[in-house]
C-alpha cells in the first residue's frame, strides 16, 4: 500500500511538467513579434512613393502629429513630380534605402536613407526620426530647394529672328505675350521650383511654352533651420539655358496683315496660314487688347456654304446641276430670304454658290442631305476639333441641328453654327491643299490632317474662283489667281439686324480670313480688306 503510494507521487509531477511544456509552447507562438523589419521597411517604402502617409503612420512608432503635413510640404517644397524608393537588405534591426525624385525642375535627385525599426505591439515598426525623411535632418529643419535661373530663350519669326523685342505691334504681343516676375497665382499654376519674383511667361507663347524658354535652373536642395538659414546642401542639380522657340510668323506677311486692316473704324482681324503645312503666317487685330482673331466666336454666315457645298458635292450634285434661287423660302414653318433680297430664279449651282444664295443652299440642304452628313463635312473641315496651335485658339462651333428650319440656317452660316477667323482661314486653306491641316504657331505637338475627297475639292476651288470672277466678290479688286468667299452674318435681333462683314480664300500658298464686326457686307467690306493684303503679302 505503502509503495503503490509513492508511485503515484512520482507519475503526478511528470503529468504537470508535459502540461506545462506544451502550454509554454503556445505561449511562444502567441508573443512572437510578427512579420520581418525587411517586411516592414518595404510595405513603408511602397507607401512611401504613392504618398499614402495613412498607411505610413501605421507603420511607424513614434510619429509626430503634423507627419502627414511633413512629407506633404517636402514634396511640394521640392517639386517632386515621381519618387521611387528602393529598399537594400536588412542590417539587423534597420534597412537602408535608396531615394529617386524627379522634380519639376526637370532634374533627378537620388540620396541614400536608412530606416531603424523597433518591436511595438508584437510587429516591427519604424522608428520615426527627422532622419527618416532624410539621414541629414534633425528637430526643427526641413528640405528646401534654391534655383538659379539660367538665361531665357527668346520667340523668334520663321526667319529666326526676335519677335518679342521692344516695338513689337500690338497684335504680335498677343501671341508672343510677356515676361515679367511671377505672382502668387503663377506659383500655383508653375510650382516649384519658381519662386516669387521669378521671371515668367504671361500670356501667349511666353506662357504656353514656359518651360522650354525657361530652361532648367542650376537647382541645390538644402536642410535649412527654423528661420530659413541655410545649414547644409545635400543635392545639386545642374542647370540649362532656355531654348529659343520658333514661330511660323512671316514678319512680311505680318506686316501686310496689320496694314490691311489698320484705320478701320470697326473691330476688325485678318489671319493667314500656309495650306501646305497650316502653319500661321500672320494675325491681325484693330483695335488690340484682344485677339479676336483666334478668340472671336462668330456666326460664320455664308463663308459656312463651303463647308456645305462640300456635303452636296460629296452627295452628287454637280456645278451645272439647276437649283432655284427665289426671293424666300419656308423650311420648317420659318422664312428664309436672301440678302436684299435678292432672287436669280433658276440657275445652276455654281452660280447659286458665286452669288451667295441662300434660299437655294437652305432648300438644296433640307432637300438633299442629312443632318449628318453635314455634321460630317464640318467636322472634316475642322469644326468641333480642339485647336492647338501653341497659345490660346477657339474651335469651331457646328451642333447638330435640332429641326429642318435650324437645319436650313445652318446651311448657310447661322443658328448655333460659330466660327474664328483662324477656324475659316483653315476652311480655305483645305480647299487650297486638298487636306485640312491642324493650324499651328509653334510645333507642339503631332498635327492633325484629314484628306478630303478629291472630286470634291476640285469642285469647292472652281465655286470659289468664281466668286471673285463674276461674283460677289467680283468688284473688290483681289489679285488674278485668288479665289475666296464673302460672308454677310447676321447677329443680334429685329427685322434687319446687323451684319458681320466676312470673306476668306485662298491665293497660292496663303490662306486667309478676314472679319470685320458689324461691319456690314462681305464683299463691300471685307473683300477690299483681303484684296489689299494680297496685294503687299
Amino acid at each position: 500500500m505503502q509503495a503503490r503510494r509513492k508511485k503515484i507521487v512520482f507519475i503526478v509531477p511528470l503529468v504537470i511538467v508535459l502540461v506545462l511544456a506544451g502550454g509554454g509552447a503556445g505561449a511562444f507562438w502567441l508573443l512572437r513579434t510578427k512579420g520581418t523589419p525587411a517586411q516592414t521597411a518595404a510595405a513603408y517604402l511602397a507607401a512611401w512613393e504613392r504618398s499614402d502617409y495613412a498607411a505610413m503612420r501605421r507603420l511607424t512608432a513614434g510619429s509626430p502629429p503634423d507627419f502627414d503635413t511633413r512629407y506633404g510640404e517636402t514634396r511640394t517644397a521640392l517639386g517632386v513630380t515621381k519618387a521611387t524608393f528602393r529598399p537594400g537588405p536588412a542590417r539587423g534591426n534597420r534597412v537602408p534605402f535608396t531615394a529617386s525624385l524627379t522634380l519639376k525642375s526637370g532634374g533627378g535627385w537620388s540620396y541614400a536613407g536608412e530606416l531603424p525599426l523597433i518591436k511595438k505591439d508584437r510587429r516591427w515598426q519604424v522608428a520615426w526620426t527627422p532622419a527618416v525623411l532624410h539621414p541629414q535632418l534633425r528637430q526643427g529643419q526641413r528640405l528646401a530647394l534654391t534655383a538659379r535661373w539660367p538665361q531665357r530663350g527668346t520667340v523668334v519669326d520663321a526667319n529666326g529672328l526676335p519677335v518679342d523685342g521692344p516695338g513689337v505691334s500690338g497684335s504680335v504681343q498677343q501671341l508672343v505675350g510677356t515676361v515679367g516676375p511671377a505672382t502668387a497665382a503663377d506659383l500655383h499654376r508653375l510650382g516649384a521650383p519658381y519662386k516669387q519674383g521669378d521671371l515668367v511667361g504671361h500670356g501667349g507663347i511666353q506662357q504656353e511654352m514656359e518651360r522650354r524658354l525657361a530652361g532648367t535652373p542650376a537647382t541645390s536642395i538644402d536642410i535649412v533651420d527654423a528661420g530659413n538659414r541655410p545649414v547644409a546642401t545635400v543635392g545639386r542639380i545642374e542647370g540649362k539655358r532656355g531654348a529659343n522657340v520658333r514661330s511660323s510668323l512671316d514678319p512680311r506677311i505680318q506686316a501686310a496683315a496689320a496694314r490691311a486692316i489698320t484705320g478701320q473704324a470697326k473691330p476688325a482681324a485678318l489671319v493667314a496660314l500656309r495650306p501646305s503645312t497650316g502653319e500661321i503666317v500672320a494675325v491681325a487685330n484693330q483695335p488690340g487688347g484682344w485677339n479676336r482673331a483666334l478668340l472671336g466666336q462668330y456666326p460664320p454666315g455664308s463663308t459656312f456654304k463651303v463647308v456645305t457645298s462640300a456635303a452636296l458635292l460629296a452627295d452628287g450634285l454637280h456645278l451645272g446641276d439647276q437649283v432655284s434661287c427665289t426671293k424666300t423660302a419656308n423650311i420648317g414653318g420659318r422664312s428664309f430670304r436672301n440678302f436684299e433680297g435678292e432672287e436669280f430664279g433658276a440657275i445652276d449651282f455654281r452660280t447659286a454658290f458665286a452669288h451667295s444664295c441662300n434660299t437655294a443652299f437652305a432648300n438644296e440642304t433640307v432637300r438633299r442631305i442629312s443632318k449628318q452628313q453635314l455634321v460630317k463635312a464640318a467636322r472634316d473641315l475642322g469644326f468641333d476639333t480642339p485647336i492647338t496651335p501653341g497659345v490660346a485658339a477657339q474651335r469651331g462651333r457646328f451642333p447638330t441641328p435640332h429641326d429642318d428650319a435650324e437645319f436650313a440656317a445652318a446651311s448657310f452660316g447661322q443658328g448655333r453654327v460659330l466660327a474664328s477667323p483662324l477656324n475659316m482661314a483653315g476652311v480655305a486653306a483645305a480647299v487650297k491643299d486638298g487636306a485640312w491641316r491642324s493650324p499651328n504657331l509653334v510645333r507642339s505637338g503631332k498635327a492633325t490632317t484629314r484628306t478630303l475627297d478629291p472630286g470634291v475639292v476640285a469642285g469647292l476651288r472652281t465655286m470659289m474662283s468664281a466668286v471673285v470672277t463674276d461674283g460677289t466678290a467680283k468688284d473688290a479688286g483681289l489679285p488674278a489667281g485668288t479665289a475666296g468667299k464673302t460672308g454677310t452674318a447676321e447677329y443680334g435681333t429685329g427685322a434687319k439686324p446687323p451684319t458681320h462683314a466676312w470673306f476668306i480664300g485662298y491665293r497660292g500658298d496663303l490662306a486667309f480670313a478676314v472679319i470685320v464686326e458689324g461691319g456690314g457686307t462681305g464683299g463691300g467690306v471685307a473683300a477690299p480688306i483681303a484684296a489689299a493684303f494680297l496685294r503687299s503679302a
